[in-house]
């Protein structure tokens, strides 16, 4: 399992096709809440592991591999280092204090304030997420192409004017499959099918528009739950139809333009209505039902029985935009709005399908900087330098913490020491080429050597640390990943650096991720019997 996960992390992780064994569709995925849901497995302690990441990855979108890498590699060094459970488990729970202390703090050293005075912050972070998912399959002028909408479609949904009660806005996005990426776009307001033979030529915006979430089908089971009385000789169909027809009548008495309906219109009723001029929109679904009324204001009607009230009239703006070979009718309001479309094009339908997984995976982690402005570096720059911290922090320590967790201070450094190796052993999951995982001895960021470089050669081959704010210099000290090295205290950046982060991580899902996978690995090494019903 760890092996499955940790070659899928990272930009360059390899990737998995996903498929039963009686055929169906096959997914080609790198992604942590795919790979997850795929695996089956009798074991409970699988099953509980599994169980536990997903959770994460459902109320954070991110940091799912992280999670799974670190908790997995917790409990395979906690078998290595010859330690009581017990101990583990009360030094795990204290050296994760620490790092979540230290990563609270103002002036921790793998920490960024984001500026939302500039979009640049957040375009890096919406870069990072998408970067690393490589079934999407971008080059670099995509990728920064997706960044940028992912980041303008977040920030269209963000609304201007704060009332009491922030209600965020939504982001419906449209999948076009066949075309370059580049052509994607994002527009305010709601990008709908076209309906057939409209004609936008004598309608004035703004329209009045009515939204009915009742079927119109004028079928008997759409009239609700009940017995249903029927008089000898009396046509039902014909009344249901005539019922309907008033109903178009009092629209059209209304002065309604713009006629949509969550579920499927009776042919009649439609014909009425576009011979008095009105668009019709039928089958809209349920999915767009709320962003189409925070657009228009317009409360669904959902019976027959009653006169249509006036909260459902709603007003919007409407025009034709052509895209591709398709037309899409275009709705937004006079104002400024929180809803957007954006349309997602790619080359084929795995590529597609895995980019529109990762745009709403980004949209949520943009939406998580609203509640702390903040995030980490990124490309394994915060596992190397939270290691180092918390060996230097251990070893410092040492003499008070071991009588409060009821360990010898020998005990207490192996358990760091194990601590800090599942940490480093993140950092160099993110290598899949064969080349070497290193620290520098000075700021503890990660920085990747090729296959191919020497050591005499290492800072012109390996130019930039992961997340890009280091430079490497000649009389800069290093040690490889996994190798013993002389514990010592990460020096802070100079604030004054001209470089930034180009590899950010989210806050707020990261310190998360390491809680659950610490919290999940002492569960998991808690274990001591599994009770099964083997009937």
């Amino acid at each position: 399992m760890k092996e499955l996960l940790k070659s899928s992390y990272g930009p360059t992780a390899r990737l998995k096709q996903v498929h039963n064994n009686i055929g169906g569709a096959v997914v080609t995925t790198s992604t942590s809440s795919v790979l997850l849901q795929a695996i089956s497995s009798s074991h409970p302690i699988v099953s509980l592991i599994k169980g536990s990441i997903l959770n994460h990855v459902s109320r954070f979108s991110d940091c799912g591999l992280f999670a799974s890498v670190f908790c997995l590699s917790l409990i395979e060094e906690a078998g290595r280092c010859d330690l009581s459970q017990n101990v583990i488990i009360r030094v795990n729970k204290h050296l994760l204090s620490l790092c979540t202390a230290h990563l609270q703090q103002e002036d921790c050293g793998c920490k960024v304030q984001l500026d939302f005075c500039s979009s640049q912050s957040l375009i890096t972070l919406a870069r990072s997420v998408i970067s690393s998912k490589p079934t999407c399959v971008l080059s670099e002028p995509e990728s920064a192409h997706i960044s940028r909408l992912a980041v303008q479609a977040f920030l269209l949904t963000v609304p201007c004017n704060i009332p009491d009660k922030v209600r965020l806005g939504r982001t419906v996005t449209i999948p076009m499959e066949g075309h370059s990426v580049l052509e994607s776009a994002v527009f305010p307001g709601l990008l709908l099918d076209t309906p057939e033979n409209i004609s936008l030529g004598n309608l004035c915006s703004p329209l009045r528009m009515v939204l009915f979430s009742a079927s119109l089908a004028g079928d008997l089971s759409e009239l609700g739950d009940g017995r249903i009385e029927v008089h000898q000789g009396v046509d039902t169909d014909s009344q249901i139809v005539d019922q309907l027809l008033e109903l178009g009548k009092q629209v059209l008495k209304d002065e309604v333009k713009l006629f949509v309906c969550q579920k499927v219109i009776h042919p009649v009723l439609q014909h009425y209505l576009r011979c008095n001029g009105v668009i019709v929109i039928e089958r809209l679904g349920i999915s767009l039902m709320e962003p189409l009324i925070q657009l228009t204001g317009a409360q669904p009607v959902a019976t027959l029985h009653t006169t249509v009230p006036w909260e459902a009239y709603g007003e919007v703006h409407v025009s034709v935009r052509p895209f591709g070979s398709k037309t899409k009718l275009h709705l937004h309001p006079a104002g400024k709005t929180t809803i957007c479309t954006m349309i997602l094009c790619h080359r084929n339908e795995t590529m597609l399908s895995e980019l529109k997984l990762v745009c709403q995976k980004t949209e949520h982690v943009l939406r998580l900087t609203l509640r702390e402005p903040c995030a980490l570096l990124g490309g394994g720059c915060t596992e190397t330098h939270l290691a180092a911290y918390v060996r230097h922090q251990s070893k410092n320590d040492v003499s008070e913490s071991s009588p409060v967790l009821g360990c010898s201070q020998t005990e207490y450094l192996l358990a760091g020491e194990a601590f800090c190796r599942s940490l480093e052993s993140v950092a160099t999951s993110l290598e899949h080429d064969d080349g070497a995982s290193l620290i520098d001895l000075t700021h503890a960021h990660h920085w990747t050597l090729p296959s191919d470089a020497t050591e005499e050669h290492l800072e012109d081959a390996a130019a930039l640390c992961g997340c890009g704010v280091v430079q490497s210099c000649q009389n800069k000290k290093w040690s490889y990943l996994n190798t013993e090295y002389a514990e010592f205290s990460p020096e802070p950046l100079l604030t004054a650096s001209p470089l930034q982060p180009t590899v950010l991580d989210s806050f707020t899902a990261k310190v998360n991720a390491l809680e659950v996978a610490v919290e999940t690995a002492n569960l998991v090494l808690d274990v001591r019997y599994v009770i099964q019903d083997v009937n």
